[in-house]
């Protein structure tokens, strides 16, 4: 027996259907009612202080996934420690802007500048993405070299995200989906933050707010193309909206609104350093705001709420099998 099965949401007109075994639509339809959580950081490998936060907040439950930079000064020790940590879900973090390059900047001739690094703001790079200046070809073959690289390095690379979430753009979402195909990566962050999440971030600067809702405008094109592909994916992210502003009454507003539904939780947590103090990056006090309401709210608020289920993007993967 077959049935139809359709599903959107609140955020958007969009619908899905498709036909669906009997016993494969009511494992579907039972997923809607559960409510997953994933919580990932980003930025693995950018500094000793950032990698050993993400392991000691993983070692507190206060944590899930990671995703690391290929081409990042720790990018190696941050590998080495995964070994001892085997349940940690470990993604590529592809850097497309403020950073340098894994292959050779002569491959790279749009994607990079003469002195052989990415444009250093995300801006620059939208603008130029828009008006046709970087090749999806560059994107393709940097980000299937970054797969690569990590996994030469023993990483299993269970999902993609990019650094200031440039795979919103289809320009990048597409060389990046088939660099995940080429490369056997099976999910890939929704970037797109639901409502419900955006009421709860009461902190968050007004212009971030305005952005941010705006790019909401490409997120129907982002789950066809991800569904195209067969890619999984969450329902969508949560505390995109307050990068920089995430602590401890943020985190609790945004876990306390959450609905039935898979999210991912972005968070940036590290400890401050003299490293931390030299990189290029607005991200550097609020790093040890976040590992400290991370590891404050995260686990009383699983223990008071057995109905949710911290999970990694290896689960969603076998779970969504």
């Amino acid at each position: 027996m077959r049935f139809d099965l359709c599903y959107g949401d609140s955020n958007s007109s969009v619908v899905f259907c498709a036909k669906y075994p009997a016993h494969k639509t009511l494992t579907r339809l039972a997923k809607r009612f559960v409510t997953r959580l994933i919580i990932n950081a980003d930025d693995f490998g950018l500094t000793s202080g950032v990698n050993q936060s993400i392991l000691d907040l993983y070692n507190a439950g206060a944590l899930s996934s990671a995703t690391l930079m290929t081409a990042a000064d720790h990018t190696s020790a941050a590998a080495a420690g995964t070994t001892r940590h085997l349940d940690l879900s470990v993604g590529c973090h592809v850097v497309l802007v403020d950073g340098k390059p894994v292959l050779p900047s002569r491959d790279l001739s749009e994607l990079t500048l003469p002195s052989g690094i990415f444009r250093p703001t995300l801006g620059a790079f939208v603008v130029d993405l828009t008006r046709g200046g970087i090749p999806e070809l560059e994107i393709e073959i940097e980000a299937i070299a970054q797969i690569r690289r990590l996994q030469a390095l023993g990483i299993r690379v269970t999902h993609l995200d990019t650094h200031k979430h440039t795979h919103i753009y289809p320009g990048v979402l597409r060389p990046l989906i088939r660099a995940a195909l080429a490369r056997g990566v099976r999910a890939i962050r929704n970037p797109f933050e639901p409502d419900w999440a955006l009421k709860a971030t009461h902190q968050a600067p007004m212009l971030r707010r305005v952005q941010v809702r705006l790019l909401r405008t490409l997120r129907r094109t982002f789950l066809r193309l991800v569904e195209q592909a067969g890619l999984t994916t969450t329902d969508g992210s949560i505390g995109l909206l307050a990068t920089g502003t995430l602590d401890t009454s943020t985190i609790r507003s945004l876990l306390s609104a959450m609905p039935a539904g898979t999210w991912e939780l972005i968070c940036h947590p590290g400890y401050f350093d003299t490293e931390l103090g030299r990189v290029r990056t607005r991200l550097k006090a609020s790093r040890m705001v976040e590992h400290a309401a991370l590891q404050e709210v995260v686990p009383h608020f699983l223990r008071d709420h057995p109905e949710v289920s911290l999970i990694n993007y290896r689960q969603l993967l076998e779970q969504n099998s």
